[in-house]
This record gives C-alpha cells, sequence and structure tokens, in this order.
C-alpha cells in the first residue's frame, strides 16, 4: 500500500483534492453496488451516463483506474470466466469514510517524512489546544 500516485490540490474541496471526476464517479458506483461487484465495462458505462454530455473517459483509463485501487486495496476484486477469457468483478474494499482515512494517512506519513518538524508545527498551529487533545488521547 501507500503507493498510490495521487496529487493533493488543496484549492478543490472533497474527494476532488485527491481525485478527478470520473475516477470520482468510478468508486462511488462501485461503493454503492450492494452486488456481486461490476464489471469495468458497467463501470464504463455508468461513469460516462454520470459525467454527463461533452464529457467522456475511455474504457482504458477506467479499467487502469479500478486495478490501481486493488492495488491499494481500496477496491477488491474476483475474477470470473467469460467468452473473451477472464474479467474482474470490482467490490467495495474500503467505505468512502476508510478511503478518506487512507489518503490522510498517506499524506501525512509522507510529509512527516519529508518534512517532520514542520508538519507537526503546521498540525500544532492548525488545531486548537481542545481538538489537539481529543487526538493525543
Amino acid at each position: 500500500m501507500n503507493n498510490l500516485p495521487l496529487v493533493l490540490d488543496p484549492t478543490q474541496d472533497g474527494l476532488e483534492k485527491v481525485l478527478r471526476d470520473y475516477q470520482i464517479e468510478a468508486l462511488k458506483l462501485v461503493w454503492s453496488h450492494n452486488g456481486d461487484g461490476m464489471t469495468s465495462r458497467e463501470v464504463y458505462e455508468a461513469t460516462n451516463n454520470m459525467l454527463g454530455k461533452g464529457k467522456s473517459v475511455s474504457r482504458a483509463s477506467i479499467i487502469n483506474f479500478l486495478n490501481a485501487m486493488c492495488d491499494e486495496d481500496i477496491l477488491d476484486f474476483e475474477e470470473e470466466t467469460c467468452k473473451g477469457g477472464m474479467r474482474r468483478k470490482y467490490k467495495k474494499g474500503l467505505d468512502e469514510k476508510g478511503f478518506k482515512k487512507h489518503i490522510a494517512s498517506d499524506v501525512l506519513r509522507s510529509l512527516m517524512s519529508d518534512f517532520p518538524e514542520e508538519t507537526l508545527a503546521a498540525i500544532k498551529e492548525t488545531l486548537d489546544s481542545k481538538s489537539l487533545g481529543k487526538i493525543c488521547d
């Protein structure tokens, strides 16, 4: 884990800080699916429908993203036999809350590795003493 190639954009809100719009839609689809998983084709088609007119994403981009999420244990999958050979059915690994915690941990771990003193100072300055006390308990 911890190899997810994300770019943090602090000017954005929510998941947009670390994911593109199609990636958010793809994850939300898999997270909300209660069946036996979704194929890349199902995710691809539903994501493009959600993006609306004028926006689209390639199936290869969806497959690459879903596989990267599996490599990071954010999504899970099962392989099944199909007409063309084998295919993956993508399932929820981490839920949305777990994913957000994963991202926060990765960012903090990276900052602590590269800028430990500055990161701790920024955390202390950002949080008031009451919030910091809750975290340290």
